[in-house]
């Protein structure tokens, strides 16, 4: 294969938008899989990605929950932009992403068995980071001469109601409540390793609509780690895996019981195209579900890059 990068810009093939296609009606925030999120990116680049995303699984509920046996099928197709910048000279980036999905549902609910396709909207979502330490902001040509040790850096993932919700239905692609996830990750390099870990949370405010009654839901305190090799060529491949434990639901002033305690697994190849282009394969899969969505998730995304002098 012919190099198509510069030996100081090899990082950047794969980098740039993290993404984590929604599944299950936009409700899997803390379970995403997000290698590289840190990763430092010369300032004054734009990205824009489109991805698709297919998630098939169970939808595991306590034994006092009216709603047994869910089974949710879920494609979506997504369109993202983001751009990297400098704030006090350390690099940062903001992207926003938007979409469309599919979803097929079918449950027992109170024992009455029942099907439901829904098509909209997904939430969008707008996430922005800044990496405080190990990641100065450099142009294009000081990032050649760049060579990662450790960076700390903190993000803000925003998600707005804004996707298809009807409230007198349960399975919908949209929320109907604000989605809110903090997180702070930190990125070591080791020869030819990356070793990433990011301890966040996710917090919702209220859905007021739901079945006529308030819906509320603790926030969900969540873990997610990423071993990262480096090929030559340019390629980079990870194992991840992320735990997540709360959100217990309240539904018109009754506890549901429904607190979670999960772990998910799965892995990510970065593949470049050319010196713009490159594409992502990536799937995961729950290893242990207590309350949730224990689903399998593959997708593929496609990133061009433009700007600062690229």
């Amino acid at each position: 294969m012919p190099t198509l990068l510069k030996p100081g810009l090899r990082r950047l093939a794969g980098s740039g938008l993290a993404l984590g296609l929604v599944a299950a009606g936009g409700g899997a925030v803390a379970q995403q899989l997000e290698p590289r999120a840190y990763a430092n990116t010369p300032v004054g680049l734009n990205f824009v990605l489109t991805g698709y995303g297919f998630a098939d699984g169970a939808v595991t509920t306590d034994a006092g929950s009216p709603i047994q046996g869910a089974h949710v099928t879920t494609d979506t197709a997504v369109l993202g932009y983001a751009r990297s910048f400098g704030i006090w000279d350390h690099s940062a980036k903001i992207n926003f992403v938007a979409g469309q999905a599919w979803v097929d549902g079918t449950a027992s609910l109170a024992g009455q068995p029942g099907t439901r396709y829904v098509t909209g909207l997904i939430d969008p979502t707008v996430n922005a980071s800044i990496n405080l330490c190990g990641a100065p902001a450099l142009t294009l040509n000081e990032f050649t001469n760049y060579q990662q040790d450790l960076i700390i850096g903190v993000r803000l993932a925003v998600t707005a109601p804004l996707g298809q919700y009807d409230a007198d239905r349960i399975l919908n692609v949209g929320n109907n409540r604000w989605v809110f996830n903090p997180e702070v990750g930190f990125s070591e390099a080791v020869g030819k390793f990356t070793l990433e870990v990011m301890p966040g949370a996710t917090v919702y405010t209220d859905n007021d609509d739901y079945l006529g009654k308030v819906r509320s839901q603790d926030p969900i305190y969540s873990v997610q780690g990423h071993v990262i090799y480096s090929f030559p060529h340019h390629i980079w491949a990870s194992l991840s895996g992320t735990y997540y434990n709360g959100g217990d639901v309240t539904v018109g002033g009754t506890d549901q019981r429904s607190q979670e305690n999960d772990f998910r697994a799965g892995g990510t190849l970065a593949l470049p195209l050319g010196k713009r282009e490159s594409i992502k394969i990536y799937g995961s899969d729950g290893v242990y579900t207590r309350v949730g969505s224990n689903f399998v998730l593959i997708g593929i995304a496609f990133q061009y890059r433009w700007g600062g002098g690229l």
